[in-house]
């Protein structure tokens, strides 16, 4: 099995229904994806997710899940990906109510930190998956740093995503390289510029291997730190959504992921 896996918030609008879940992952194996991370699910129950995943040779070995689930209900959360045989639950962002200042971001990671201890008693990890406003700084210490060193590694982990690190300032070879060990799921998405009215270019996200980041660097990283699964995830695509994973399938097969 390759450890190569489709982030399925990149096909968000194709899975809302059981029918269009079923047709969407028979396209993703047939590109060579094996695995997926689960996420955006429409009004699909658990038991169908199980059964059209495993009828097309997917594993689910990942997902995305609010923050507000795993409060109200984590039982839930746990039974779910028991019933799914996946090990590796994240949450797809702090929630905005923490963001605001240095104290949220401590309140946040005290939460994490509760919710990864239960998730770890059932033998399940808990990651935290970062955007760019993490990288504000609370004297001289980016919110990503803090959520690193004051949550245990024994209860969070981190899903770093390659694009909002480069987006935020960060180095993603010198953070992936910081949370080895602790990283079983990376998120792999690159970066180009694009023409702007200003001249000065805009950011955009790009299938892996069509834009400016180094990813040889990045893969060789992950390898170092015990990464298990690498998740393509393009939030937004430029054209078909299939096909911009399919273009990141080839590119990270041709740069000797397997």
């Amino acid at each position: 099995m390759t450890q190569i896996a489709a982030q399925l918030y990149t096909i968000r609008d194709h899975i809302k229904t059981r029918a269009d879940f079923e047709a969407s992952m028979s396209k993703i194996r047939a590109i060579g994806y094996q695995a997926v991370q689960t996420s955006a699910l429409g009004d699909i129950s658990d038991a169908d997710v199980a059964r059209i995943t495993a009828d097309n040779g997917l594993t689910i070995c990942n997902t995305h899940v609010s923050v507000d689930d795993l409060l109200t209900d984590i039982d839930a959360v746990i039974a779910q990906h028991k019933l799914w045989n996946c090990r590796h639950v994240a949450i797809g962002s702090m929630p905005p109510e923490y963001r605001a200042d240095e104290a949220g971001f401590r309140r946040f990671a005290e939460i994490a930190d509760r919710i990864g201890e239960q998730l770890a008693a059932a033998d399940l990890t808990f990651s935290y998956h970062n955007h760019s406003f993490e990288f504000v700084q609370f004297g001289g210490r980016t919110g990503l740093a803090l959520l690193l060193e004051e949550t245990d590694p024994r209860h969070v982990q981190m899903e770093l995503d390659t694009y909002w690190i480069q987006h935020g300032g960060g180095d993603p070879v010198a953070w992936i390289k910081r949370v080895s060990g602790r990283m079983p799921v990376v998120h792999l998405k690159d970066m180009v510029m694009l023409p702007s009215e200003d001249g000065r270019g805009q950011q955009a996200m790009a299938e892996v291997g069509a834009g400016n980041m180094n990813f040889p660097a990045i893969l060789a990283a992950c390898a170092r730190a015990g990464v298990e699964w690498y998740a393509v995830e393009q939030d937004f695509c430029a054209g078909d959504p299939f096909d911009s994973l399919a273009i990141s399938y080839r590119n990270l097969r041709a740069l000797g992921l397997n």
